[in-house]
């Protein structure tokens, strides 16, 4: 056997005085755990991933219009603005939100699109007539004036539309024209440039102007 151990008196006095003071700061180390708030769990990180594609949905408020057409298109204008009003056929650009007037969740968005007024449902282009360049409106698009009773994409048959759309700009049929022969003619001198080595600087003549505000494609 090996050789036991033995606790001398001065030893056993340091061990009970130790127990002595451990026992009287268990109630206060009770009191503190007590007081101390308890530490909230983290949320789960699955919850923080975003669905694909992401599909937002716009509030119930932001799907109302307050006036109403002749021909049934809602409207509301949400910022005035003093521009011109494009007319039938005329070009435009503009930044645009589309979404469902049932539950708000948005099937198409776009910034600076340019297309001509006609080229679009009716109620949007009936919404864009009445629009000044710079202003920002919405349009509640009934299904007589959207799509009608035919699917199209995320958007089911008979679906009531609701579009915020700002209007950039637009141009007139006669002033695109302009702008595509001037950037016609500057394309061909540049061509012409190209072929005979010669940099309009060396040549003499002057740079062609680039078309200012021509919509994009």
């Amino acid at each position: 056997m090996g050789p036991r151990m033995s606790i001398q008196p001065s030893g056993r006095r340091r061990i009970a005085l130790s127990l002595s003071l451990l026992a009287g700061a268990l109630p206060a180390l009770a009191l503190a755990q007590a007081a101390t708030p308890p530490v909230a769990a983290a949320a789960a990180p699955s919850a923080e991933i975003l669905p694909v594609p992401l599909s937002p949905v716009v509030p119930e408020a932001q799907r109302q219009c307050t006036a109403k057409t002749a021909s049934g298109l809602g409207t509301r204008v949400l910022r005035e603005a003093t521009g011109p009003k494009p007319g039938k056929g005329d070009f435009v650009l503009v930044t645009y939100i589309g979404y469902l007037a049932a539950d708000g969740a948005v099937f198409d968005q776009n910034a600076t699109q340019a297309f001509s007024s006609e080229a679009v449902i009716k109620g949007f282009s009936e919404g864009l007539m009445l629009m000044n360049r710079g202003s920002v409106w919405r349009f509640c698009v009934p299904a007589a004036l959207g799509y009608g009773d035919k699917a199209t994409g995320p958007i089911p048959a008979n679906a009531d539309l609701v579009f915020q759309v700002e209007l950039v700009d637009s141009k007139t049929q006669a002033e695109v024209a302009v702008l595509r022969e001037q950037a016609a003619r500057q394309a061909q001198a540049q061509t012409g440039d190209a072929q005979t080595g010669e940099t309009p600087a060396a040549s003499g003549a002057a740079p062609a102007a680039k078309p200012a505000g021509q919509p994009k494609k």
